[in-house]
């Protein structure tokens, strides 16, 4: 494709591509609300465990991701892609055999273990999949614009998923849950297997390691800012009932409005202003926000705070994955991506346990303030790199 062709239509390309991302993680929001209260409510397990069926699927992300950056880089993003919706089929497969056998609580219970640990392995391949494959089509230079729209799909699947997951369980059983995920994985699959694929890019790759050193500071970065994110979603509708405030709900709606609307309207942004920039502007907003939320005296500031750190969260991603992604050659961008997307899954690992035990110690409202503190925290490492890049620029020259 010529990098020289007009904007829609690079866009429409672009969305072609995530729109994979979208049929994956419509596979992991659609159990998202309905297994901890089949784990714990119809098998007898404890909340812990309960907890745990939810986590394991992170943790299966994050471990794969080098193995993911390897695939797409030496097989192709498309490949990579392929294999993963497959993945997700197959996780189905476990699911459905978890919801035939309440009976038999530990062999279900395995039974979801199994289909997480996949689904978690098919959603590293195919996000970071899809970034390698929409950037093959429309060069570098549009790099920004296909992370931004790959998190756009990403995050609007897990917010259709949750609730038609819920929907699918009360109208036809748990087994529909199951099923429509072996259904969306063999869809996927068949958009696909005609789809053009990226050009395997030739060249030294470089050890996924040596690629997780270079883009540590960017990640770093990434992941304190990611923090206000975790909080909020993990802990605002109990933030909202020690307040005795009403529809928590909305607030968790506003933060994704505002992600999604940032996203649309100044995605363009990273490319003229640079990377650093866009950061440095968007970790203050997301501060200022999750600072609002701290202090809100009622539940309309609180939707205001939650509005601005949606807002300032939205480009974090994108801004400092471009410049993560440039440091390494290309023929190793499908490790960059798995590397740096690494951070995030660390991030919304540990803020659920981190922010649990702020909680109970200082009370529901100062989590926002740890948030807060974590989000500055990644502007003053933003500003540093960004201090720090044309140095950097004159040694790799």
């Amino acid at each position: 494709m010529s990098h020289s062709e007009r904007p829609l239509a690079v866009t429409l390309q672009v969305v072609s591509i995530v729109l994979f991302t979208f049929i994956g993680y419509l596979n992991v929001g659609i159990p998202l609300a309905v297994l901890p209260g089949y784990v714990h409510g119809d098998l007898g397990f404890g909340a812990v465990i309960a907890g745990l069926v939810i986590s394991v699927q992170y943790l299966a992300t994050l471990l794969s991701r080098p193995y993911a950056g390897r695939i797409i880089d030496n097989l192709g993003s498309k490949r990579a892609v392929m294999f993963g919706l497959a993945g997700c089929g197959l996780s189905g497969v476990f699911m459905l055999l978890a919801a035939w056998t309440p009976h038999l609580p530990y062999v279900s219970l395995t039974s979801l273990f199994i289909g997480r640990l996949v689904l978690g392995s098919a959603e590293s391949l195919v996000g970071s999949g899809s970034i390698g494959w929409g950037i093959g089509r429309v060069g570098a230079i549009n790099t920004a614009k296909v992370i931004s729209w790959n998190g756009i799909a990403s995050y609007g699947a897990l917010a259709i998923g949750a609730p038609l997951g819920v929907w699918l369980v009360n109208h036809l059983g748990l087994w529909s849950m199951g099923a429509s995920i072996i259904l969306l994985g063999l869809f996927g699959l068949a958009l696909a297997w005609p789809k053009t694929a990226a050009p395997i890019v030739a060249g030294e790759r470089l050890p996924f390691m040596h690629v997780l050193g270079r883009v540590l500071p960017h990640g770093c970065g990434l992941a304190l800012g990611s923090i206000g994110f975790g909080t909020i979603a993990t802990f605002i509708t109990l933030y909202y009932a020690t307040q005795h405030w009403d529809n928590a709900v909305l607030c968790l709606s506003l933060f994704g409005s505002s992600f999604i609307g940032a996203r649309l309207l100044f995605a363009n942004l990273i490319n003229r202003l640079g990377g650093f920039r866009v950061a440095i502007a968007c970790l203050s907003v997301e501060t200022l926000g999750l600072l609002l939320l701290w202090l809100a005296p009622d539940a309309h500031w609180a939707l205001a705070g939650a509005a601005l750190s949606g807002f300032g969260f939205s480009l974090v991603f994108p801004a400092l994955g471009v410049e993560a992604v440039n440091l390494v050659p290309a023929s190793s961008r499908g490790a960059a991506v798995g590397a740096y997307s690494l951070f995030i899954d660390l991030s919304l690992g540990i803020t659920g346990p981190l922010a649990g035990a702020v909680a109970a110690s200082f009370g529901f409202a100062s989590i926002f303030l740890f948030a807060a503190l974590a989000a500055l925290g990644g502007l003053a490492l933003s500003l540093y790199l960004y201090r720090q890049a044309p140095r950097q620029r004159q040694a790799r020259d």
